[in-house]
């Protein structure tokens, strides 16, 4: 593959709110988060913590208590992407926001290389949707909730495309 493929491989990961009933097997589930976990990581302390959810109720009061969730109800599953802030470097917010950011864009390519669809709902900062979230999922008091992302078979197709903007770029100072 060249640079060009490579790159158009980025460009075609794309947002998927629709999809198709199929369930996604174990085996392609531990890919992604494989993957997930191949992120780079603040001082290699991996504070990253998955929570997958395939029972349709779970799927459906996620959906509820996460604004444009609506797509978790036709998902095959959902991985909510948490922070284990005991775990991560210092035990700064910043860096388990950054090494889970890391990990849920990792985790949207392998998506998008196994011929599945994602899309990336934002928990994190909002802490009403952090509570209901960690209450759904019994999360421990140290773990926050950062991103749900709903993943499934593709009901849509979309164009591949990037959002450069040659004004948001500035060489060498602002």
């Amino acid at each position: 593959m060249n640079l060009q493929d490579q790159l158009q491989f980025i460009f075609g990961r794309r947002s998927i709110r629709v999809y198709k009933s199929g369930k996604v097997s174990d085996s392609t589930i531990i890919k992604l988060l494989q993957a997930a976990m191949a992120a780079p990581s603040a001082v290699a302390k991996d504070p990253w913590r998955f929570v997958v959810t395939q029972k349709p109720e779970t799927l459906a009061r996620l959906a509820n208590v996460l604004t444009n969730g609506n797509m978790l109800n036709a998902a095959s599953l959902g991985i909510t992407v948490c922070a284990d802030l005991e775990a991560a470097h210092d035990q700064q917010l910043s860096y388990a926001l950054q090494d889970c950011s890391a990990a849920t864009e990792n985790l949207l390519l392998a998506v998008h290389a196994l011929g599945l669809g994602a899309c990336w709902l934002g928990i994190h900062p909002r802490e009403d949707k952090i509570r209901e979230v960690k209450a759904i999922l019994g999360l421990p008091i140290q773990v926050l909730p950062v991103a749900c992302l709903a993943i499934g078979y593709p009901g849509e197709e979309k164009e591949s495309r990037t959002r450069f903007n040659p004004e948001y770029v500035h060489w060498e100072q602002w």
